[in-house]
């Protein structure tokens, strides 16, 4: 079996994106576009990956730390320079597959398409291809009897083969022997001393080398990402994938053109999203579990048939049978136990809530620890901070805590007890005890006057 090997080209500034973020950092679906093409590389089983970087290095090189070889284009001098600096990185290797950052859409069938053409066909090179209805700005891939010619840049091509409709996608498979001779040979091709890969091609042809085509079914897989434009059309087409395979997998999605899911997102069978909601990052949600509408879910574990509405949720475990919203705010480091009830307008942050516990309304809990079967009145605060430093709330199993009370931490009240609705608890409270902190009522008859 031929020792494949894969590179990644990274290096170039683009510009058009405006940003102060290197282009392929800019992310898709939820993670940076070159993450895409890693991945998709990692699927058709090449296990080295050689990254080529250049501008804005430093955000790349520590997003991919240990995954993969880094080597580095210091003078931006063409694509083809870029390569030659992959070079050493490939000793041993039979074949290299050469691809860009900023070409995330490609799918694993079609690289596996492109690298069997290549090993089918023993060529020295093979072309990943594909047919636009509008080829303006990409070169052409110019045959004659069929067979690969050449290919033109739009800015050296004739008229007529300007007409021509199959293009460069600009990735291709090489055998790594032939590459380093012809990369041997390129010449520079404009007055700033680029050396353009594309020049390799006329080596080929000059010393009569099979150079072969795998043309790419859908166009669309093609496109580049050189501008925030570019960057919404390839979001759009992404997302439609994702959406397509979920509800593939028995997941219903009731409108798709309202509901974003990013590509690290698992979802299992008979989920049901609602309209206007969002699954970011590695938010996993259990079988059967309802999440929507207008709900946020960020990096969240959801347990089995619970159901969330209106709710924004960050870092977040949701127990099995859980109802969370609406209008509920989940914080980082909260934990739900199974079938716990957290209602409108309530904010838990940081927090472990236990089996079958209710937080029903108007309520904010944080840095807290509350045990099974607990009930939180309407209006109850934790109060966790003191300007200082933030404390713990300790509530014990099956405690009732009335509304309108503030548990002044560090607290502990103990299992079974009852705080007194209005209470400020400064103090622990024993199990099984009632605690009530509150003035005393006075009335005065007559205060109101004309």
């Amino acid at each position: 079996m031929p020792k494949w090997a894969a590179v990644i080209m990274a290096a170039g500034k683009g510009t058009r994106m405006k940003s102060k973020l290197p282009k392929v950092m800019h992310r898709l679906a939820g993670k940076p576009l070159i993450a895409h093409v890693f991945d998709t590389v990692q699927q058709i089983g090449i296990d080295k990956t050689i990254l080529i970087l250049g501008h804005g290095k430093e955000p790349i090189e520590s997003y991919f730390r240990g995954k993969v070889q880094v080597v580095f284009q210091d003078e931006q001098l063409g694509t083809g320079h870029a390569v030659m600096q992959a070079l050493p990185e490939l000793e041993g290797v039979d074949h290299v597959l050469v691809l860009s950052g900023d070409q995330p859409l490609f799918r694993v069938e079609t690289l596996q398409h492109l690298l069997d053409v290549h090993e089918r066909e023993d060529a020295v090179a093979t072309v990943l291809t594909a047919c636009f209805q509008d080829p303006f700005g990409y070169g052409r891939i110019v045959r004659s009897g069929g067979a690969f010619q050449m290919i033109v840049e739009e800015k050296d091509a004739q008229p007529e083969e300007r007409l021509i409709a199959e293009i460069n996608t600009g990735t291709y498979g090489f055998k790594v022997s032939a590459l380093r001779e012809a990369l041997a040979e390129l010449t520079p091709q404009n007055a700033q001393g680029e050396y353009y890969l594309t020049g390799v091609f006329d080596v080929f042809q000059r010393s009569h080398n099979k150079v072969a085509t795998a043309l790419v079914e859908d166009p669309g897989e093609a496109l580049g990402i050189n501008s925030r434009v570019q960057l919404a059309e390839a979001e759009r087409t992404l997302r439609q994938r994702i959406l397509a395979y979920w509800m593939a997998e028995g997941v219903t999605i009731v409108d798709p053109d309202t509901t974003h899911i990013d590509a690290e997102v698992e979802l299992a069978q008979d989920v049901i999203v609602l309209p206007f909601t969002m699954l970011q990052g590695r938010t996993t949600i259990g079988e059967d579990a309802i999440i929507g509408p207008h709900v946020l879910l960020d990096c969240c574990r959801c347990g089995k048939g619970s159901e969330i509405t209106h709710t924004v949720a960050r870092e977040v475990v949701v127990g099995d049978g859980c109802k969370v919203g609406p209008f509920a705010y989940l914080r980082p480091g909260t934990e739900l136990g199974s079938d716990v009830k957290v209602g409108d307008f309530v904010e838990v942050k940081n927090s472990k809530v236990g089996q079958g516990s209710k937080i029903p309304h108007l309520s904010y809990i944080g840095d807290a620890d509350i045990g099974q079967a607990v009930n939180i009145g309407a209006g109850t605060i934790t109060c966790n901070y003191d300007g200082m430093k933030k404390y713990l709330t300790v509530i014990g199993d099956h405690c009732f805590v009335g509304s309108n009370s503030n548990l002044v931490a560090p607290v502990t009240v103990g299992e079974g007890a009852y705080i007194g609705a209005g209470s400020t608890i400064t103090k622990d409270v024993p199990a099984r005890a009632l605690a009530v902190e509150r003035s005393r009522q006075v009335i005065r008859e007559d205060w109101h006057r004309e």
